[in-house]
């Protein structure tokens, strides 16, 4: 079966962050009676040569608010040119941030964030002083001293210490260095501010865009940032770490796709370096990622790497592909992966997640059972297993994760429903419990017994007007299962900006046993590659996959594409896929 290409996201370089713990403020009146007693504000700025991208984290120290504007001054001539999650204005240097309609309240101890884009000349400084509905922003509560001196002396102090200490120590989180089980449980995941600037200037993407996304570095450039691939440049790694921080964030997911001969049975998303470029990916990829990830003041962050996309499968199932071929016979897929999970996986705080496809690609025992094999000899290749976190299924692609109305054991009509076209005799009929099962595959062919599974539910939701309801009540197969089925593609081999897909299930930890988490590691919103040929920059080629007027392939049983029409290249953002994935999401926004 076909796999599918990637994409990466874009955006900003050079961050920096500062807490704010002093300040008298710009004063504006309170939106209630009584104004905050105290505040305290985080400010973050991830600056580029002209722009930057502003984040301002405030917590209420004071009682209950109703409503809320934080107003600061800029010390130079920055000037927003887009907000989120508030209602911003400036006059000059003075800006205001009030609450949006849906989010005026603000309990006591409570946070809420805010962000914008905005432009500069010069140097960007960030401001010093925030008030909170006209209270300056100092990290404390004021105290008042009395007005008179008491009346009578202090009572005496106890005769006796308490009968007894607490039964038990307060619970905290494991040192820094120690791994844990699930990377995902406990902790919040940091939100790719290029990402959410993209979401937040569609309508209604607010509603989706504080969900956190994984970061593509799916080329050298990449790691440093760039200023001249696109009008804003985008953040390099160290930028989005150092945003992380700036968060709060406990995790950050970051893809490793760069192998030489990348992506060899598919066009949309080629890579940069040859099939005899190993060394190059070695030298000038991997080892300046596991620098910048290893560096100190990273060490309380939990760095989520996942692990060359669609690579290692394609040696199973697509050696017809000259490229694959290849890249089976020089090794460059397994002792790339090999290197990258020995340099990645050795960092205290480093957890690694192997690609392994999706139920319509390796469903089959034939590809299953051989896939784990060379996913163990790249494993192998790194020096231990040990380096394997777990593994992810379903990056990028469609595949449902839980169809309701029929199971592959299911039978109609006296026939098993693995007859029908649709399932072609896979072992599994949605990602969910072919995830469940391959985990079991995996630990027997001699994975560790502990790993965990990610589902990236990030496209692969299907709700809207054409989702069934109820299980057909046909006696056919072939009509039962097209009737009943969630996923509403044309062929499960189809993977290019799929038309009718919705956004799945949100990113959450501990969804079901066995699984780590699901996960949004496709951003929604950006193409899986252009419906025609566009010349580009980027090394990003044309796939008739891509192409909603081609009739397809024996990959596709020679079926129509499925695509939506007027597509950019990958990794470009599509507004109108992101718009319908809101529309078809399920559960339902």
């Amino acid at each position: 079966m076909s796999p599918r290409p990637h994409t990466l996201v874009r955006g900003l370089t050079a961050a920096t962050a500062i807490t704010l713990l002093t300040g008298a403020g710009i004063a504006v009146a309170a939106q209630q009676a009584s104004a905050a007693a105290g505040c305290r504000v985080t400010y973050s700025a991830n600056s580029w040569s002209t722009g930057f991208t502003g984040n301002v984290s405030v917590t209420n120290l004071g009682d209950p608010l109703s409503s809320w504007n934080v107003t600061w001054a800029f010390p130079g001539n920055q000037r927003i040119t887009q907000g989120w999650s508030a209602n911003i204005t400036q006059s000059g240097q003075q800006v205001t941030a009030a609450n949006p309609s849906w989010g005026g309240s603000l309990g006591t101890n409570a946070s809420t964030t805010f962000g914008f884009n905005a432009e500069y000349s010069g140097t960007n400084t960030n401001p010093t002083s925030f008030s909170l509905n006209g209270t300056a922003c100092t990290g404390t509560v004021p105290t008042s001293p009395p007005t008179s001196p008491p009346t009578s002396p202090p009572t005496s102090p106890p005769t006796s210490p308490p009968t007894s200490p607490p039964t038990s120590p307060p619970t905290s989180p494991p040192p820094a260095g120690t791994k844990v089980d699930n990377p995902y449980a406990g902790v919040k995941g940091y939100v790719n501010p290029e990402w959410k600037a993209k979401a937040d200037a569609e309508p209604g993407g607010s509603r989706v865009s504080n969900n956190p996304t994984a970061v593509w570095l799916d080329r050298i450039a990449a790691i440093a940032g760039t200023s001249g691939s696109s009008s804003n440049g985008s953040m390099g790694l160290r930028d989005h770490l150092d945003a992380a921080l700036a968060q709060g964030a406990g995790y950050i997911q970051l893809v490793i796709y760069n192998l030489p001969g990348r992506d060899c049975s598919a066009l949309a998303s080629n890579g940069e370096l040859g099939v005899n470029d190993l060394p190059r990916y070695k030298a000038e990829y991997i080892d300046p990622i596991a620098a910048i990830e290893g560096d100190a003041k990273y060490r309380n962050l939990r760095i989520i790497n996942v692990i060359e996309i669609d690579s290692l499968p394609n040696l199973v199932t697509n050696t017809n592909v000259a490229t694959c071929a290849t890249m089976k016979s020089n090794g460059g897929y397994v002792q790339g992966v090999g290197y990258a999970l020995n340099k990645l996986g050795a960092l205290s705080n480093g957890y690694n997640y192997v690609d392994a496809a999706h139920h319509g690609w390796i469903g089959w025992d034939s590809n299953s059972g051989p896939t784990a094999q060379i996913l163990l000899e790249a494993a192998r290749a790194s020096g231990s297993v040990n380096n394997v976190t777990g593994f992810i299924v379903n990056t990028a692609n469609y595949s449902a994760l839980h169809e309701p109305f029929f199971q592959a054991n299911s039978t109609v009509g006296g026939q098993s429903v693995r007859q029908s076209k649709w399932v072609d005799w896979n072992m599994y009929v949605d990602e969910l419990s072919f995830a469940t099962a391959y985990r079991q595959q995996l630990v027997a062919a001699g994975f560790n017994s502990n790993i965990g599974m990610l589902i990236d539910t990030s496209r692969n939701g299907w709700g809207g007007a054409n989702r069934p309801a109820a299980a057909s009540t046909s006696t056919d197969v072939n009509t039962f299962v097209n009737q009943s089925r969630i996923d509403r593609r044309i062929h499960a081999g189809n993977w290019c900006n799929q038309s009718g897909a919705g956004l799945g299930e949100r990113p959450r930890a501990n969804p079901e046993p066995g699984i780590d988490a699901y996960v949004w590691v496709k951003p929604p919103g950006e193409s899986d590659g252009s419906s025609s040929l566009i010349p580009n920059n980027e090394g990003k080629g044309f796939d008739r996959m891509c192409d909603p007027t081609y009739t397809g392939n024996e990959r596709n049983g020679n079926s129509m594409t499925g695509a939506l029409p007027n597509a950019p290249i990958s990794g470009a953002w599509f507004s109108a896929q992101f718009r319908e994935l809101m529309a078809n999401a399920y559960p339902a926004l």
